[in-house]
């Protein structure tokens, strides 16, 4: 199901047969390093992470990660909407393979991901986190108008995170 479409990309929810590209985007050294190990480490791990974050958000919220892909439906990419508990606002998300970075796909698709979240589901406001190390990725949020808010744990015991807040 095609939930955005820009110039270059359409934005779909993620389906099992997703699994071979999380597998590879899940397991990149760029997500390793700044999101954390998700201990996906076969295909079927693939599918149940799908169905426990994606999907599930998918049929409780009606937003979540979507898979970004090029026209022909190469997959790019990850961009999407996500509610954490730790987190009072929805935030938004993206990871892409590392081959695919430099092309301005994460921003085309931040940016549509943004305008899906205040025309299809009235959001206003929406947080980001990232790495304090991650400096591509704060330098597309704050393109996107985010502006930094605190450097905090989101749980215990986690690492610290850069919060960023967006309003429309």
């Amino acid at each position: 199901m095609v939930v955005c479409e820009t110039g270059r990309l359409l934005l779909r929810r993620l389906e099992p047969e997703d699994a071979p590209f999380i597998l590879e985007l899940v397991n990149e050294p760029g997500w390793l390093r700044f999101i954390g190990d998700r201990n996906v480490h076969d295909l079927d791990g693939a599918r149940r992470y799908m169905e426990e974050g994606p999907r599930a958000l998918y049929a409780r919220l009606g937003f979540g990660l979507y898979c970004v892909t090029a026209k022909d439906g190469m997959p790019l990419g990850m961009c999407g909407l996500i509610k954490r508990d730790t987190l009072e606002d929805v935030d938004l998300g993206f990871a892409f393979l590392a081959r695919h970075h430099g092309h301005g796909y994460a921003r085309e698709a931040a940016a549509a991901t943004l305008e899906h979240a205040r025309r299809d589901h009235g959001l206003t406001r929406l947080a980001a986190i990232t790495d304090p190390d991650n400096a591509r990725s704060i330098h597309l949020l704050e393109s996107l108008g985010f502006r930094y808010v605190e450097t905090r744990s989101l749980a215990p015991g986690q690492p610290l995170s850069r919060c960023f807040l967006w309003q429309a």
